[in-house]
């Protein structure tokens, strides 16, 4: 009975923080070197447009927290922040988690990014190697076994130019290279394939059941670099997901989904200012950003918050109209 009696309590004193936050993050001034994001040597660069988001989807991410957090017997909730890779995802969440706290709603900023099976040279390399692989099978089951195009696909592969769509106008065989290079590499981005979503998941439903520590993956670049954090969550009440993949459909206890909506065009330049690996601007870049804008598509009916690119709140209908 007391129990009971004091998760009423705690949900109630949760719910009027929240209420109060909004009042209170109005003129609340975000430092540059704010708490960020758990991803060994993330780089995170706050901006103007950052904030104005942050200030526009936090009313509504109140809302949504009252909601979930009234439902969680231990007064907790987890939220997702995702979108195109770049788009912003660890500076908005850095901001949320740090309005939340200064709020005294205790909040933790979890990266998604430490989860793959393979570290980035290695996870880099495989999505190269599952399109090319899949691309010479698509030529083989076309029924192409020529040496003269297995020399031109060699060619372009060294020059690193053997995802560019322009070559399908040039040869007639690079559509099927190209199509069947496409399919094994949107089988392998964002899926089990790629990503460890049982132990995310795992994380995430131990803090909505009350879990008072956590350990948590930390990768950085190297097999040297990898290790696990003891996380204290005794006073967290909001777990904050930042990762591309964080609305997918292989988790199951993400409570508010909120969707960074961009192109791959606006992610890519996002991408550029904070030196990811690889080659920027390339062909296989770009189509990697493709396909995980078509995944964030299909996966946008269950994000409870849409915000563009120009800061505007958007609804699910608003958003399959302005993405075609």
């Amino acid at each position: 009975m007391n129990s009971k009696f004091n998760t009423i309590e705690k949900d109630a004193s949760i719910n009027e923080k929240l209420t109060a936050s909004i009042a209170n993050v109005e003129g609340l001034n975000i430092p540059a070197d704010i708490p960020h994001g758990d991803m060994p040597g993330d780089k995170i660069e706050i901006g103007e447009s950052h904030i104005a988001k942050a200030r526009t989807i936090y009313p509504a991410l109140v809302e949504e927290l009252k909601k979930a957090t009234s439902s969680n017997k231990f007064g907790r909730a987890v939220i997702c922040v995702c979108g195109g890779s770049g788009v912003g995802k660890s500076e908005i969440a850095s901001i949320l988690s740090y309005m939340l706290t200064s709020s005294g709603i205790n909040s933790y900023t979890m990266s998604g990014d430490n989860y793959p099976h393979r570290i980035p040279m290695y996870n880099d390399a495989e999505r190269l190697h599952t399109f090319r692989q899949g691309g010479m099978r698509g030529l083989a089951k076309a029924g192409i076994a020529d040496k003269e195009v297995f020399a031109k696909i060699s060619e372009l592969q060294k020059a690193e130019d053997d995802a560019n769509q322009a070559h399908i106008n040039e040869y007639d065989w690079f559509k099927y290279y190209l199509e069947a290079g496409k399919t094994a590499l949107t089988n392998y981005l964002g899926t089990t394939n790629e990503i460890d979503f049982a132990e995310v998941d795992s994380i995430l439903s131990a803090f909505l059941n009350g879990a008072d520590k956590l350990y948590l993956k930390r990768m950085g670049r190297d097999e040297s670099t990898l290790w696990y954090d003891e996380v204290d969550m005794s006073n967290t009440s909001v777990l904050i997901l930042e990762w591309t993949h964080g609305n997918s459909d292989y988790l199951s206890n993400v409570n508010i989904p909120i969707l960074l909506n961009s192109t791959p065009e606006e992610t890519l330049e996002h991408r550029r200012s904070r030196n990811r690996d690889g080659k920027l601007d390339s062909p296989f870049t770009m189509l990697v950003l493709n396909i995980e804008q078509d995944k964030l598509k299909a996966q946008a009916h269950k994000a409870k918050i849409i915000i563009t690119k120009s800061g505007e709140l958007i609804d699910y209908n608003t958003f399959e109209k302005l993405m075609g």
